[in-house]
C-alpha cells in the first residue's frame, strides 16, 4: 500500500510539474514581448504601442514596435524547416528588401545560434534550417529606414523539468553522448551443452552387490570423494591373491637374504643361490600382476597400499570415487542391487564451463571464424555473456545441411544450463563513428526517433537522425553534440508524461 501511494504520488509530481513547464510557456508567449527601440529600455517607445499578437495572418508570431511589425513563422517544406519574417508598418506590407532580419536561437545548455534572413517576394526568409526541436529563446532583430527594432520570447517543444531528487526516485538515469563502435552482426542459433571433457561416467569396475549409494542427483561432489560402495566376491578374492602373492615374496625375500649372505661367504653352491634369485623374481611377479589386477578393478595406489599395510578390514567392499569436481546428473544404483562391471552408475559434470554450440547455415560459413567475438543471449531469460568462437566444423551434416561451431563460456555461477536455446550475435566487424547512443534510450514520437536529452533538472525531447546500429547502440549522424546527456534509463516515463501535457494544453 505503501509503495502504491509513492508510486501515485510520483506520477501526480511529474505531471503537476510538466504542466507548470508548459504553462510558464504559454504565459510567456501570449503576454507582452520585450522590445527595444533605438536602444532604449524594454516595453517602451516613442509612441507607447508596445503589443504582441499571438498569430499572424501566416500563422506566426506578430512582434509589435509602434507601427512597425514583424510577423515571425517557422514553415516546413519537404522535411527541412525555415523561418519566414513578414514585415509591414500600419498594417501594410513592406518591401522585404528594405528591411534587415536576424535571429539569435538559445538553446538548453547555452547553445547559440545565429540566423541571417534574405528577402524573397512578400518576406524574408532563413537559408539555414531550423533543427528540432524548435525549443528556445528568440532574440529578434531588425531594421528599417535606420531604426533598430529588438524583441525577446520563448518557445517551448518537448520539454520537462523534473527535480533532481524526484528523478532519482523515479531511477531516471543518464549517460553521455559520444564516439563509440559500430558492430555489424550476425545472430544464429545455438544451444548450450556440456564440456565433454568435463563429463565423467562412474561405472563399477567390478561386478557385484550394490552397498550403498552416497550421492543423489543433483548433489555437488569433489573429485576424490567417496560415492558410492558395492560389495564384490570377485574384487575380495583378488585382494586375497594379492595379499598371498605378498606373503609368498616376503618369505622367498627372507630365505634369499639368508642364501646371500652364505654365497658371499663361499658357504653355498653357486646353483643354490641361483635358484633363490629366481624364485624371488617369480614371486615378484606375482605380486605385481596381482596389485595391476586391483589397480584394473579401481583400486588407487593409496588403497593398495593401505591393503598391503593391513588397514583393510573388509576384502569384497569396493569404494567408488568422484572423478572430478561438479554436480551428478544421473544415477543409476539402489541399494542391494546387483552391477555388472561395466554398469554407468553416476554421471558427474563440471559445469563451471559449458559449450555454446552455434548452428551455422551454409550461406553464413564464409562470415564464421575461429575467434571471432561473439554475444551469447538466453532465449529465455535475456541472460547475456561474452565468449569467442573456438571452434568451426569442417563439414556440413547431411540430414540438417548445417555445420556446427563453439565458443566456451564461463560458468561460475551456473546460470547457463545445458540443453538452454541461446541466439548468438556474432561480430562480422566493427566501424569506429563519431557519435553513438545506447539503443534503448530512444524513444519514437510518431513517425520521429530521438532520445531526452538533460540539462540539469531540464529534460527536452531532442529528434535524432540516425545510422547504423547492433542492438545496443545506435550511430547518430545529427541532432546531439558530443557531450550532451541523454537519458538511458527509463525514458518511457519522460515520454508518457510528455504525451499528458501536451492533451492537457491542446485542451
Amino acid at each position: 500500500m505503501k509503495k502504491e501511494r509513492i508510486g501515485i504520488g510520483i506520477i501526480v509530481s511529474i505531471g503537476i510539474i510538466a504542466a507548470l513547464t508548459l504553462g510558464m510557456s504559454e504565459k510567456r508567449l501570449s503576454g507582452s514581448v520585450r522590445a527595444d527601440h533605438h536602444g532604449h529600455s524594454h516595453g517602451s517607445d516613442a509612441h507607447g504601442h508596445d503589443h504582441a499578437s499571438d498569430k499572424g495572418p501566416n500563422g506566426g508570431k506578430v512582434l509589435v514596435e509602434g507601427p512597425f511589425e514583424l510577423e515571425v513563422v517557422i514553415v516546413e517544406h519537404g522535411g527541412r524547416a525555415h523561418f519566414r519574417a513578414y514585415p509591414s508598418h500600419n498594417h501594410k506590407a513592406l518591401d522585404p528588401r528594405d528591411v534587415k532580419v536576424s535571429i539569435e536561437l538559445e538553446r538548453l545548455g547555452d547553445k547559440v545560434t545565429r540566423v541571417d534572413f534574405k528577402p524573397a517576394s512578400g518576406f524574408l526568409y532563413s537559408e539555414q534550417e531550423i533543427n528540432e526541436p524548435h525549443s528556445f529563446l528568440l532574440k529578434v532583430f531588425a531594421e528599417w529606414k535606420g531604426e533598430k527594432f529588438d524583441w525577446e520570447y520563448t518557445q517551448y517543444e518537448g520539454r520537462l523539468t523534473l527535480p533532481t531528487e524526484l528523478a532519482k526516485r523515479m531511477g531516471i538515469e543518464s549517460a553521455t553522448a559520444g564516439p563509440g563502435t559500430i558492430s555489424s552482426v550476425l545472430e544464429l542459433p545455438g544451444e548450450i551443452a556440456f564440456d565433454p571433457d568435463r563429463v565423467s561416467h562412474v561405472v563399477a569396475r567390478v561386478p557385484g552387490v550394490v552397498h550403498k549409494g552416497l550421492k543423489n542427483l543433483g548433489d555437488e561432489v569433489k573429485q576424490g570423494e567417496v560415492i558410492a560402495a558395492i560389495d564384490s566376491r570377485e574384487l575380495g578374492e583378488a585382494r586375497s591373491r594379492y595379499l598371498a602373492a605378498l606373503e609368498r615374496e616376503k618369505l622367498v625375500r627372507y630365505n634369499f637374504d639368508r642364501l646371500e649372505r652364505l654365497w658371499d661367504k663361499q658357504a653355498i653352491a653357486e646353483k643354490e643361490f641361483i635358484t633363490a634369485q629366481k624364485n624371488l623374481k617369480e614371486e615378484t611377479i606375482e605380486r605385481v600382476t596381482a596389485a595391476r589386477k586391483l589397480m584394473t578393478m579401481g583400486l588407487t595406489a593409496n588403497e593398495i597400499k593401505a591393503l598391503t599395510d593391513g588397514a583393510l578390514d573388509d576384502l569384497t567392499l569396493c569404494t567408488l570415487l568422484a572423478p572430478l569436481d561438479g554436480t551428478v546428473i544421473k544415477k543409476h544404483l539402489s541399494p542391494g542391487e546387483w552391477v555388472k562391471e561395466d554398469a554407468e552408475l553416476y554421471v558427474i559434470a563440471d559445469t563451471s564451463k559449458v559449450w555454446a554450440h552455434i548452428t551455422v547455415y551454409p550461406k553464413d560459413l564464409s562470415h564464421v571464424r575461429i575467434g571471432q567475438r561473439a554475444t551469447i543471449i538466453s532465449e529465455s531469460s535475456g541472460a547475456e555473456t561474452l565468449g569467442v568462437v573456438s571452434y568451426v566444423g569442417p563439414q556440413v551434416a547431411e540430414e540438417s545441411r548445417t555445420a556446427t561451431a563453439r565458443i566456451e563460456i564461463p560458468n561460475p555461477d551456473g546460470l547457463w544450463r545445458p540443453g538452454l536455446f541461446v541466439k548468438v550475435r556474432l561480430v562480422r566487424e566493427e566501424v569506429a563513428v563519431p557519435m553513438t547512443v545506447q539503443s534503448d534510450a530512444i524513444q519514437w514520437l510518431g513517425k520521429k526517433a530521438g532520445v531526452f536529452a538533460q540539462f540539469d533538472d531540464q529534460y527536452e525531447w531532442q529528434p535524432l537522425k540516425l545510422g547504423r546500429k547492433d542492438g545496443r547502440f545506435t550511430e547518430v549522424l545529427a541532432g546531439l553534440s558530443p557531450g550532451d546527456h541523454y537519458v538511458v534509463r527509463n525514458s518511457y516515463i519522460l515520454k508518457s508524461e510528455l504525451g499528458k501535457s501536451r492533451m492537457s494544453h491542446e485542451h
